[in-house]
């Protein structure tokens, strides 16, 4: 433990924290404000229409802060945008980039040579140790805890058992919401956090205010998983809206998504269907609303600037 890598010495920040890459909510003043208070924070590439947004995007960061770039790229089947994706990130030179729910396999083969790194979203041994052998740099253990796409096991299951078996570095990814909870991972054997439902209430983030209100009213015994998003369990706030519809997918929804040949082009659809409806309800507010979240939104209780949220996350008492 003594001699263990960092994720402030991995990326040469201040505190090892990541920004976690937010689906409709991370933008480029966020992750300018997350490099100026010594983390680090990671745009999810889908939060971008055009590559030619994205590319403006990155070159905004770049221009205003120091502190390394990070981009999220969904490498499923869902995301038929990836190849270009990961062609722009390579091309304007991040520093890293985060893979979720897929394999990471060509985003590696393509990164390792410009020096970028990989950092593997996983929620078992199974897939960690086949990133590991595949040449991530790190790999994120998504818990229980984590908002979106969460992971089936505890913080405390998942990070010690990675530790002891893997031989790269271990992030955590859920349930650090405080100083407190951040000293209790890097305690279990993390090098360092992905941190991400305690910034959506940030000044920085375009989301409406009614979202951001949300993450302050509501709290960790409010948060529920929900099927009917993406068609992979994804936490949401549980408001009247999500109560009426309900949190599984219809039966006819289930035998589509369990038919072989349908399965790919119903999670397609599902996937397409719940962002236009998550990507609704982050910027207006209407009756129909699904807000996105995880249970670390108990230590929100207030609408601040990241700076704040930095600090409350890494000095003690704060």
């Amino acid at each position: 433990m003594a001699d263990r890598i960092l994720l402030s010495d991995i990326l040469n920040i201040e505190h090892p924290i990541i920004m976690a890459p937010m689906f409709l909510v991370s933008n480029a003043k966020m992750l300018i404000a997350a490099g100026n208070s010594g983390i680090t924070g990671a745009v999810p590439a889908l939060n971008y229409r055009t590559d030619e947004a994205f590319r403006e995007a990155i070159k905004e960061v770049r221009a205003n802060t120091k502190g390394p770039i990070g981009v999220n790229l969904i490498v499923n089947k869902s995301n038929p945008k990836v190849p270009q994706q990961l062609k722009t990130s390579v091309e304007m030179g991040v520093d890293y980039i985060i893979t979720s729910l897929g394999s990471p396999r060509e985003v590696i083969k393509q990164c390792k040579p410009k020096g970028i790194k990989v950092f593997c979203d996983v929620v078992d041994l199974k897939f960690a140790l086949i990133v590991q052998e595949l040449g991530a740099d790190a790999v994120i253990a998504v818990n229980k805890e984590a908002g979106g796409h969460a992971g089936p096991m505890s913080r405390e299951e998942l990070i010690p058992l990675l530790v002891e078996k893997c031989t790269i570095p271990v992030i955590s990814a859920g349930g650090v919401g405080n100083y407190a909870e951040l000293q209790n991972i890097l305690d279990l054997g993390a090098c360092g956090a992905s941190i991400g439902s305690v910034f959506i209430a940030s000044d920085e983030s375009d989301v409406s205010d009614d979202y951001k209100q949300a993450c302050v009213d509501y709290g960790a015994k409010d948060i529920v998983m929900s099927t009917k998003v993406s068609g992979t369990p994804c936490t949401v706030i549980n408001t009247p809206y999500v109560q009426k519809i309900g949190t599984k997918q219809n039966w006819f929804e289930r035998i589509l998504s369990k038919n072989k040949k349908l399965k790919k082009w119903v999670k397609m659809l599902t996937f397409a269907k719940g962002m236009k409806a998550l990507e609704k309800s982050a910027f207006s507010a209407t009756y129909k609303t699904v807000w996105c979240a995880g249970p670390t939104i108990e230590h929100v209780n207030a609408i601040q600037p990241i700076s704040a949220i930095v600090k409350g996350l890494t000095e003690p008492n704060k």
